[in-house]
């Protein structure tokens, strides 16, 4: 038995909070009864209807894609660009998956898409605390005093401190005068390791997401992507349970 939201949200019907609204405007039958309950459980066996249509409870997928620049991360993009749905299989596409959060259009790497709308909530939500390395090629020599710097935490969009969970360095390029670093994040800001980089007087020159939580980018090639075993979808479910204190 699963509460009637849930169903609605893992249908694809909506997010989890619009399927409660849904369902507290009256638009929701099971077994031809109008439910206006939040609490209502269903089963497999029950007839769920949204305005008088039967909803098909999909099959949920979930993808690991190693996305290149120059995509988006959205289904449709209004200026035309192309996103990195255009780089799914049609049978896959068909499924009406979707970004799991997003890279921006400039930046590469792992990105996780999925038809559950549960899982997505899960990952993005600010509570649950998942980690998210990136590597930075960086412009000119970042001195140890400025990397120091960032580890205490910089102030971006004006007033809010972005503090990393970590920051290494992994190469001083002297001969090309760029510097590459590990950072990682448990947020994710519109462009934070970019502003972040850009408060202490440097700018990025390419970015990668190398790491979702335990996920890598091995065996991935960049374009390409692979499904999410079984195994890794509940470990990430895992990470994403809020600690008790």
């Amino acid at each position: 038995m699963e509460r009637l939201q849930k169903v609605l949200a893992q249908s694809n019907i909506a997010s989890r909070r619009k399927s409660e609204e849904i369902i507290l405007a009256g638009r929701v039958k099971v077994n031809g009864n109008v439910i206006k309950e939040l609490g209502f459980k269903v089963n497999k066996e029950d007839v769920v209807e949204v305005d008088d249509k039967p909803i098909s409870r999909a099959e949920h997928v979930y993808f690991l894609m190693n996305k290149p620049t120059g995509y988006v991360s959205t289904t449709s993009d209004e200026k035309g660009r192309q996103t990195v749905i255009d780089l799914l299989e049609d049978n896959h596409r068909a499924m009406r998956v979707y970004p799991v959060g997003r890279l921006d259009f400039d930046t590469a790497g792992l990105l996780l898409l999925t038809n559950d709308g549960e899982f997505t909530n899960k990952m993005t939500h600010p509570e649950h605390e998942m980690e998210k390395e990136y590597l930075a090629r960086v412009d000119g020599i970042v001195i140890r005093k400025k990397i120091a710097q960032l580890r205490k935490g910089v102030i971006i969009d004006d007033d809010y401190l972005a503090v990393p969970q970590n920051v290494r360095l992994i190469e001083l390029d002297k001969e090309h005068q760029s510097t590459l670093l590990s950072i990682t994040l448990i947020e994710g800001r519109n462009k934070q390791v970019r502003k972040m980089i850009e408060a202490i007087g440097h700018e990025v020159k390419k970015l990668t997401r190398v790491r979702y939580g335990f996920l890598t980018l091995e065996g991935v090639e960049r374009g390409s992507y692979r499904p999410l075993k079984i195994h890794e979808v509940k470990k990430l479910y895992g990470l994403a349970t809020p600690k008790k204190s």
